[in-house]
């Protein structure tokens, strides 16, 4: 019997899903591509975005179409918001939170599909053991063989008025570090490249547990340790850190070991005092621009990216300027730029959606063309210049391959070797565009 998985969303969802495909392989299922071949078929949705939340309404109303010619089960988990919850489940046959994964054997036996139980996990429900401690021990079912996400926590406790985090995933829980260093340690040995640390909020990991856990930066000292130890190259990352929790000490271990990427990416959502405070950002440009100027002291070499709305509930021209002015500031060398959506649950959904829809996108595409200035004018420094890259696949171009710098900027190389694809190379860098680089290996 085969399954398909569809991750909607965020890197977290993605890495949840790899866990998700572990207890299905377990149980003695196997991968598709083909939702066509599937026998099984299970979203993880994400109730951030409305387009995604509509991905979903599509795939669950083709697939209940094929229960007419053949005999198939349904399932959703991820982010989902209780408004959307209600709704899904009329549609699907399970819908489960995701810490609640552990149970999904005993689910879908109850279906009458026969499944072949883990021991662990079976004793565990038995003790009732607490739920996200299960989840995190199930080892995932990683996608890639030189690129991996570590989950670090779950949950958030910023109630940023925009998001429904908190209310899809729970106030913030900290993974024991203990894990977290044992599979840091095992991918590290197993050859893995780039290694993510997830979280909604990573800079405030342990801060829920203050007498049992390290606190974040004490975190990435141990990991950097490890890299120091181990001998063996390899990136660290780590998204998404708020700015309310972002300290020196943080940037300071960055600096201090290699194996910790140079690589920043700090949400600031508006540029506007007043909008900043409606979204219950609970910092102001001030407090924003002291951690962009320490970034750049400490970390001069690191790369910049970041994550704005625009056309937030009774955002003004000039808030919006505002923005366009943050962006010119702090130079980002990406930024990811969404269209505000007012989603159930969240406090802002109680507000006036008051920005005309064509106002939204004027103002995407303004700051879009802002941005790329920006980018093109900080790639354009990278020419004549090599960079250490990681070769992540084959470009859409015939005859290319794609890597990333350690700042995570794509650059295109000519070559045929596809045994590039998962190594480091140096890489000489010939011309740039907005959004990326391309130049020849270097040896």
């Amino acid at each position: 019997m085969k399954y398909f998985l569809a991750p909607l969303g965020c890197q977290m969802n993605k890495s949840d899903s790899e866990r998700i495909a572990s207890v299905l392989e377990e149980m003695g299922f196997l991968a598709t591509e083909s939702e066509e071949e599937a026998d099984i078929l299970g979203i993880v949705a994400c109730s951030v975005r409305q387009k995604s939340i509509n991905k979903v309404y599509s795939r669950i109303q083709k697939w209940n179409g094929w229960k007419k010619n053949k005999s198939l089960l349904t399932f959703l988990s991820g982010c989902i918001l209780p408004a959307d919850e209600v709704k899904f489940v009329e549609m699907f046959d399970l819908v489960f939170k995701i810490n609640e994964l552990p149970t999904l054997p005993q689910m879908i036996t109850q279906y009458g599909v026969n499944t072949a139980f883990s021991r662990e996990i079976m004793l565990a429900q038995e003790e009732k053991k607490d739920f996200d401690t299960l989840f995190w021990k199930i080892q995932p079912k990683y996608s890639s063989l030189f690129q991996a996400y570590i989950p670090i926590q779950n949950g958030c406790n910023k109630f940023c008025s925009f998001c429904a985090v908190p209310y899809t995933r729970g106030k913030e829980v900290s993974r024991p570090s203990h894990e977290i260093l044992k599979e840091m340690e095992r991918l590290v040995q197993e050859g893995y490249k780039t290694i993510t640390l997830l979280g909604q909020n990573v800079n405030s990991y342990g801060l829920d547990r203050p007498s049992e856990e390290w606190n974040f930066a004490q975190l990435l000292e141990k990991i950097g340790q490890i890299g120091e130890k181990s001998g063996k190259e390899f990136w660290v990352y780590y998204t998404s850190p708020h700015p309310s929790d972002m300290k020196t000490d943080v940037l300071e271990m960055m600096a201090k070991y290699p194996c910790l990427a140079r690589h920043v990416h700090l949400p600031i959502q508006s540029g506007d005092d007043d909008i900043l405070k409606k979204m219950n950002r609970t910092y102001d440009m001030a407090i924003y621009r002291n951690i962009v100027q320490n970034i750049r002291k400490i970390l001069p070499e690191a790369t910049l990216f970041t994550d704005i709305i625009v056309g937030f509930s009774s955002e003004t021209q000039e808030q919006f300027n505002n923005t366009l002015k943050a962006v010119e500031e702090f130079e980002y060398d990406m930024a990811y730029i969404a269209q505000y959506s007012p989603r159930p649950g969240a406090a802002s959904y109680q507000w006036p959606d008051d920005v005309p829809f064509e106002e939204k996108k004027n103002r995407f595409h303004k700051l879009t063309e802002c941005l790329k200035k920006i980018t093109f004018q900080n790639n354009q420094k990278m020419i004549g210049k090599s960079y250490r890259c990681l070769v992540e696949g084959k470009d859409r171009k015939e005859g290319l391959l794609c890597a990333r710098t350690q700042g995570l900027i794509p650059i295109h190389f000519p070559s045929l070797d596809l045994s590039l694809i998962g190594n480091f190379v140096d890489i000489l860098i010939e011309s740039t565009t907005a959004f990326a680089a391309a130049g020849k290996k270097l040896g």
